[in-house]
């Protein structure tokens, strides 16, 4: 979710595909959350209205970019009763806070706006560190949380989130859940990338996903296959600074903003695939290998269980053991 979360136009086309049963493949496309979706799924009834309706929960509760969402509230100020999904969002970013280091954080958000990434317009070349020093007393998702009376706290009242690198993930999963109350088993629920995936498609094979090169652009996205995985039964999530960059007086400065020092990452990591249990962990795990050096990287998501990860650095490609063969 690095552009406002807006949804544009949805357009349903029921593909008719025979699946065991009487179910068959609809699939439903468009724009959402400043992105492209995709999603495939297997059952008899046409649920396209539900997946708007998660689509746009999740954009009222937590888009900053949204001026009327949960967060923004949050950010602006007001004493906000938390939601389930504002719970769960926090609750996930503080763990993979923790086991990064630091480097994760969505309380980042005052200084990603700063750098011009953001919600918020930012200066018009570098900030100065006067500036990054100034917001940095305001980063720290781990002493925020929710009161015991459910209302939302925040570490000082400049504490503001972007939840960007986790709720797209999060509302693959979402519409991954309703698919799931409605009866579908299988289904692949793609959002900007996000892909969730379940069961088999009606030939009885595994979800075929691409995974995209690291192409550097800076006026228009590029795919090219770096490779191609068989799955189901996985969230899957890949994060880049190839796609979102800026010019300025020091070079091209990525994204990704390492939360410990308000800057822009410099590492050889090109490129991340995550695989995990959940889209949304598979997707803050992404940003967080995105800030931290390589080697740690691979150690941090190792130790995660279930997850596995694909490393595109600049001079070699780094898979934890348990990464699926490729298809050729």
């Amino acid at each position: 979710m690095n552009k406002p979360l807006l949804l544009l136009l949805a357009l349903v086309s029921p593909v008719l595909s025979g699946c065991g049963g009487h179910d068959r493949m609809h699939a439903v496309s468009g724009m959402a959350w400043g992105t492209m979706y995709n999603i495939k799924y297997y059952s008899d009834s046409d649920l396209s209205d539900s997946v708007l309706a998660v689509i746009n929960r999740i954009d009222d509760t937590l888009s900053p970019f949204n001026g009327r969402s949960l967060v923004s509230a949050v950010n602006n100020g007001g004493r906000v009763a938390a939601d389930p999904m504002l719970v769960d969002v926090i609750r996930l970013s503080q763990h993979v806070c923790s086991i990064s280091g630091g480097v994760y954080d969505p309380t980042v958000a005052p200084i990603v706006n700063l750098w011009g990434f953001g919600y918020r317009d930012g200066v018009a070349d570098v900030p100065s560190q006067a500036m990054i020093d100034s917001l940095l007393p305001s980063v720290g998702v781990l002493e925020c949380g929710v009161d015991a009376d459910g209302y939302v706290v925040r570490k000082t009242p400049d504490t503001e989130f972007d939840f960007s690198s986790v709720a797209k993930g999060y509302g693959v999963d979402c519409i991954a859940a309703m698919l799931r109350r409605n009866g579908c088993d299988s289904y692949m629920v793609e959002v900007g990338g996000e892909i969730a995936l379940a069961g088999l498609k009606d030939n009885g094979e595994k979800w075929n996903i691409q995974i995209d090169a690291p192409v550097f652009e800076t006026d228009s996205v590029l795919h090219r296959r770096l490779t191609a995985v068989s799955l189901t039964d996985i969230g899957i999530a890949t994060s880049g600074n190839y796609r979102n960059h800026r010019k300025t007086s020091e070079g091209v400065v990525g994204h990704t903003i390492d939360a410990t020092t308000g800057r822009p990452v410099m590492s050889n990591t090109l490129s991340v695939t995550i695989l995990a249990p959940t889209t949304a962990l598979a997707d803050a795990l992404a940003t967080a290998a995105m800030a931290l050096p390589s080697g740690k990287a691979v150690e941090m998501l190792e130790a995660e269980p279930g997850v596995e990860a694909l490393l595109v650095l600049t001079d070699t490609v780094v898979a934890t053991p348990g990464f699926p063969v490729v298809l050729p």
